[in-house]
């Protein structure tokens, strides 16, 4: 395994001194080393990935020196269009090193969202015209394959790519005390103890659509828990940063529907222009609720700017009709009395704890087995 710190040191003597991303689990450890041994200034956690390409882009146009953009390749698609259409070398021509999580890499066994995407990575770098190269987990021949990757991108001012496989890095905890200061002190609500109130208010015939990551995990263990089916929640185990728009487009689809968009915060920042599109639905039929640990908690716990903005803020400015914020039980049942009597494009920001706990499962029902008992509940409706 490739030690964080060496591998940090290496970046730094070839010239890498900025770096943005979205994090993945396949190097959760690598960010962790970054979150406490870079500035702040020179380490942002992007909204999206594309934003990380663009922000590496600036960086570039004010020093001269390429930055690194860290991503699982899940978040490809998202880089798509600034790399085509900004960096590449026949448009600006900007030199910077991708570091890319391999989920679904073939041969491994992954979660199914991940599957077909870790299928045609290389094939798709290679459609890009990114040059790239699978970082080996041998120390030694990895540094040296950081170098020349460095040294190439500057030569031909041109993004390249690092291919990372599952347990590359060596392992390196996230800080505790850096963790407590990101924590509000007076939060005492779990994240699943608060959607299992959430469902429980919504009741049995509301379809939910929950958002990528813990959350659909935890909604599939409350429904499992309390033996009830599975039938009336779509679980958007990919797609991140999208539920709320497939929500938007069952409600629309057919208003005799009660729609609940669960959202959670990294993925409602992702693409937050979501939030204007849903602010001026007028359907009465949904409503969005957005999960706020201040945390990136699927892939290693780092932090999002959830706690540092209002989410209720921006869904009032986007249009939505009622906006509130909740921190406890009372408060979140009163809003959501507020919520589902008035028949308004409403918006509930619920602040949890971080972390879940370490025997949660995962769905034991496949994306296409989900798809058709969802389908089948709102052709009942």
């Amino acid at each position: 395994m490739i030690d964080c710190a060496h591998f940090l040191n290496t970046l730094t003597a070839h010239g890498i001194g900025f770096y943005a991303g979205v994090p993945d689990s396949l190097l959760k450890h690598f960010c962790a080393y970054l979150d406490q041994n870079v500035a702040s200034e020179n380490h942002v956690i992007a909204a999206n990935e594309g934003g990380a390409v663009a922000l590496a882009s600036g960086h570039y146009l004010a020093t001269g020196k390429p930055g690194l953009v860290y991503l699982q390749n899940s978040g490809l698609g998202n880089c798509v269009n600034p790399l085509l259409s900004l960096a590449d070398k026949q448009v600006y021509s900007i030199p910077m090193l991708l570091m890319i999580g391999w989920r679904g890499e073939p041969g491994h066994a992954d979660e199914p969202q991940h599957i077909k995407q870790g299928a045609v990575t290389l094939q798709l770098l290679e459609s890009l015209g990114v040059p790239y190269e699978v970082l080996p987990r041998e120390e030694e021949p990895a540094l040296e394959l950081v170098r020349k990757l460095v040294e190439q991108s500057v030569a031909e001012r041109s993004p390249v790519a690092l291919v990372v496989r599952k347990d590359t890095f060596s392992r390196f905890p996230a800080n505790p005390q850096q963790d407590a200061v990101r924590t509000d002190p007076n939060l005492t609500l779990g994240r699943e103890q608060a959607l299992q109130a959430l469902l429980d208010r919504l009741g049995p015939d509301v379809a939910v659509v929950s958002s990528t990551g813990m959350i659909s995990r935890e909604v599939f263990e409350c429904r499992a828990k309390n033996k009830l089916g599975h039938h009336q929640d779509f679980l958007t185990v990919g797609s991140m940063g999208h539920c709320s728009q497939i929500a938007y487009g069952v409600a629309n689809a057919n208003p005799a529907i009660e729609v609940c968009c669960i959202d959670g915060d990294g993925a409602a920042i992702m693409h937050m222009g979501a939030m204007a599109i849903l602010g001026q639905y007028r359907g009465g039929n949904l409503i969005h609720v957005v999960i706020n640990n201040g945390r990136h908690d699927s892939v290693g716990g780092q932090p999002t700017a959830a706690f540092d903005i209002s989410l209720s803020g921006i869904a009032s400015a986007c249009g939505y009709e009622k906006s509130f914020t909740a921190s406890t039980l009372e408060e979140m049942h009163a809003a959501l009395d507020l919520m589902t009597t008035e028949r308004a494009m409403a918006f509930l920001e619920i602040k949890v704890l971080p972390g879940s706990r370490p025997d949660l499962g995962r769905p034991t029902l496949s994306p296409a087995e989900n798809k058709e008992s969802f389908m089948n509940h709102c052709r009942t409706r």
